[in-house]
């Protein structure tokens, strides 16, 4: 692991939310570390290659966020649009509905991401 890697990895264990390639790398820079954008987003797709962080990509957006995978299963996400909290889900439904659609077209070696967008509970009282 080089060290730009390293200094990557440790912020987004610290980190609860999710961050985008640009707050990974103001972050860094304002605690001193010397880094470029280009290598931060190298390093965030070779973490999530890996499965070391998880990738959400935002609702209606190209953008994607990351943050430490603390769940070492396959697993997906339900997200705020208001304050941005996610929850990480799990769901068999999810998983058999996948593998019977590829089944149905003849794709084997799937993979698949599945993300929830709505309003948590506070944001829900509060917009009430």
């Amino acid at each position: 692991m080089t060290k730009q890697r390293e200094a990557i990895w440790e912020l987004l264990r610290t980190e609860n939310n999710f961050l985008s390639a640009q707050e990974v790398h103001d972050l860094l820079e304002n605690s001193g570390e010397s880094i470029g954008l280009a290598t931060v987003y190298r390093n965030l797709q070779a973490l999530a290659t890996n499965g070391y962080v998880d990738v959400l990509r935002l609702e209606n957006s190209e953008t994607q966020l990351f943050r430490f995978c603390g769940e070492a299963v396959h697993h997906h996400h339900m997200v705020c649009r208001s304050c941005g909290k996610t929850i990480e889900i799990s769901g068999a439904n999810i998983e058999k509905w996948a593998d019977g659609v590829a089944a149905e077209h003849g794709f084997t070696r799937v993979s698949h991401s599945f993300e929830i967008f709505g309003l948590c509970a506070e944001c829900s009282a509060n917009e009430a």
